[in-house]
């Protein structure tokens, strides 16, 4: 049950699914602000980082050689350009977007896409949560289409994507990623987004009024 008027969504997605272009979409409808790579490039200028570096951490985990030797492991690449003593990897990446995610929600009107927001937001009143998929004809005909040269590889590639998303979320939030618990909605992109975008607004309580019927 939602206890206040929606003015914050979440977009989970498949890879390959369309999400990122439908939470643009909803955004633009709705007329409020998209945090998609927003985030990411958002967490590299707290940090004082190329956004280079932070678009390659991107929604992946550290290697595990990192994580396991991180007190001793002084890789140039993940010391901030400031010099500081702190490591800009992807754990400290997730701590900042979090963070943004939480001050966006404060702010309201906005549509966030992935990077684990349905999980920071969870139980937050005024949220609403969907998650994006597709058939895997669908994903694998999409990906052939953006990477033809390696079009043998959809089905092996669109998993890998997938698993590196939900490890990232089972590691910094302890959470399934697509858990079915996390998410009010859960479409599936070939309907069309004109028809994503209806149900969204209907179900989040975002719909105009019907006007009542004039009485003859």
């Amino acid at each position: 049950m939602l206890h206040r008027p929606v003015n914050v969504i979440t977009v989970e997605r498949e890879y390959g699914s369309h999400g990122g272009e439908f939470a643009h979409d909803l955004a633009a409808h709705l007329g409020w602000r998209l945090l998609d790579s927003e985030l990411v490039t958002g967490a590299a200028r707290i940090a004082g980082v190329d956004p280079r570096l932070a678009a390659k951490l991107d929604e992946r985990l550290d290697p595990w050689y990192y994580r396991y030797g991180k007190i001793f492991y002084q890789e140039p690449m993940y010391v901030t350009s400031t010099g500081e003593e702190h490591l800009f990897d992807s754990e400290r990446m997730l701590e900042l977007i979090r963070q943004e995610i939480l001050d966006a929600a404060t702010q309201g009107n906005c549509v966030l896409v992935g990077r684990g927001s349905a999980c920071a937001l969870a139980g937050r009143h005024g949220c609403f949560h969907i998650f994006v998929y597709a058939t895997a004809s669908a994903k694998k005909d999409w990906f052939a289409r953006a990477f033809p040269d390696r079009a043998q590889h959809a089905e092996q590639d669109l998993k890998e994507f997938d698993r590196r998303r939900a490890a990232v979320i089972r590691k910094f939030y302890q959470q399934e990623w697509c858990s079915r618990g996390l998410y009010h909605l859960l479409l599936n992109s070939c309907i069309g987004t004109d028809a994503m975008i209806a149900a969204v607004q209907c179900a989040a309580g975002l719909c105009a009024p019907v006007p009542e019927s004039v009485p003859r």
